[in-house]
């Protein structure tokens, strides 16, 4: 009998649309209508100006590398299997960062500010952005 898995997110009430955009190949983020600023992750409020009146909208997935890191050693499983791989901070297009993976490239191609487009990787039942470069 295998234990659960660490290395997948818990999908839950509030994040559920935006993991199903997911599966479709979409990415979506939160945007207010109150102070019209976008952000991720997905939550119930505006974390700029608090309101509540925030809805989703399909990102065009499209941004710049922020910053890096080529993580070579993990032991924890089932990370360990996965070495190396290249964590990183993504500016998206509408403004938000997100936490990913690049794939598609070496470390040694990778440059702050290049432009990058989202991708999907299929992992268990969900479907993780990841990026690549455009």
């Amino acid at each position: 009998m295998s234990g659960p898995r660490y290395d997948l997110p818990t999908v839950e009430a509030e994040t559920a649309p935006w993991w199903e955009a997911a599966a479709r190949g979409e990415l979506l983020i939160r945007r207010c209508g109150a102070c019209a600023k976008a952000h991720l992750y997905p939550r119930p409020f505006c974390p700029s100006c608090w309101s509540e009146d925030v809805s989703w909208e399909q990102a065009v997935g499209t941004g710049t590398l922020y910053t890096w890191s080529e993580v070579r050693s993990n032991d924890l499983p089932p990370f360990k299997e996965r070495v190396p791989y290249i964590a990183a901070i993504v500016d998206l297009t509408e403004g938000p960062r997100l936490e990913t993976n690049i794939v598609g490239v070496t470390e040694g191609e990778l440059s702050i500010g290049m432009a990058l487009k989202v991708d999907f990787s299929d992992v268990g039942d969900v479907h993780i952005p990841v990026f690549r470069p455009a």
